[in-house]
């Protein structure tokens, strides 16, 4: 099984990736937040800058692309292809709606016709670089997903991510494994060549074996961990067996993270802001420290910030993750 950490975008840039890769260097690959290309550039210097390879290295980095023009995936796959990139990944996955709206991300799974009109293009040249797909099951619930996984079997996409929900659910309830067991059930028969990947409500060891019940252990080559692995870190090393995290640890992981953001000077509030998007999924994981976690979350300076964290990993103690719900 390959395990791969998802892209969140403003959480999981090139200084939290580096922070991981020290301190749990236990994931397969890391996929970037996605870059989006226009017609005057491929990348605006945020998104260069995260993926550039000197910002990058010794972490197998996957760049995700987020565009519904083919000319567009095809200008952005040149110029990862010449930074050294082998594999360019499509976000047909994102459920924003002002993506949706613009018939980006899961907004092009509502029209298979002009799915198909895009990979006609986009394999219509030659890639040094694979071509993967992230995607969800559709639009809506009334979306019929083995016509999307038909259109899919029709192109050479090295590997799909499947995230069993419609664009409507966003990240709510719980995953329709019922559409993906009946979709995986279709890809097995027809012996399609691209490999699947898992991708969500992954928050325990317990999650991950269950899905694996679900899915059948021969259906799923890879998973894809987001919300799960920002809360619990440590998480891949737990399925692999290992040590579950312990608060020291973690303490490490947060100070190595808030000294590289202090390190690029990007002002007290706005580190701080950087730190307490994290602490919505580390908090998750903390208990018998209510009053304590409150205090971080409402702190906007280091002089309240470092007190309130320091009482935090004094009093609380780690247990299982409870899911996140944004």
């Amino acid at each position: 099984m390959n395990y791969y950490f998802a892209p969140m975008e403003g959480i999981t840039g090139y200084i939290y990736r580096n922070a991981v890769q020290r301190h749990f260097p236990y994931v397969d690959k890391y996929y970037a937040p996605f870059i989006q290309p226009n017609p005057k550039r491929v990348f605006v210097p945020k998104e260069e800058r995260d993926i550039l390879p000197k910002n990058n290295e010794g972490m197998p980095l996957v760049p995700q692309v987020l565009t519904c023009s083919a000319d567009g995936f095809i200008r952005a796959g040149r110029a990862l292809e010449a930074y050294g990139y082998d594999e360019v990944n499509l976000n047909l996955g994102c459920p924003s709606g002002t993506v949706v709206s613009k018939g980006k991300g899961a907004g092009m799974l509502a029209d298979t016709d002009k799915l198909r009109v895009f990979f006609d293009e986009v394999f219509s040249v030659e890639w040094k670089a694979k071509v993967t797909v992230k995607t969800r099951l559709g639009v809506t619930i009334e979306d019929d997903f083995l016509d999307v996984m038909k259109v899919f079997e029709e192109f050479p996409i090295e590997e799909l991510t499947i995230h069993p929900r419609f664009q409507k659910d966003f990240y709510k309830g719980v995953p329709r494994m019922e559409n993906l067991c009946e979709a995986l059930a279709l890809h097995k028969h027809q012996g399609t060549p691209f490999s699947i990947c898992y991708n969500g409500n992954i928050f325990t060891k317990s999650d991950y074996e269950r899905m694996l019940d679900r899915c059948g252990t021969d259906n799923i080559q890879s998973v894809m961990l987001g919300r799960g692995l920002l809360a619990n870190p440590a998480l891949v090393r737990e399925i692999k067996g290992g040590a579950p995290l312990d608060k020291e640890e973690l303490r490490s992981f947060h100070d190595d993270i808030l000294e590289s953001y202090r390190k690029l000077d990007f002002g007290e509030k706005n580190t701080i802001f950087k730190m307490k998007e994290l602490w919505n999924y580390w908090g998750t994981i903390f208990a018998d420290a209510p009053r304590e976690l409150k205090k971080v979350r409402k702190a906007d300076r280091f002089s309240d910030y470092l007190p309130a964290v320091d009482a935090l990993f004094r009093i609380g103690e780690l247990t299982q993750s409870r899911g996140y719900e944004p």
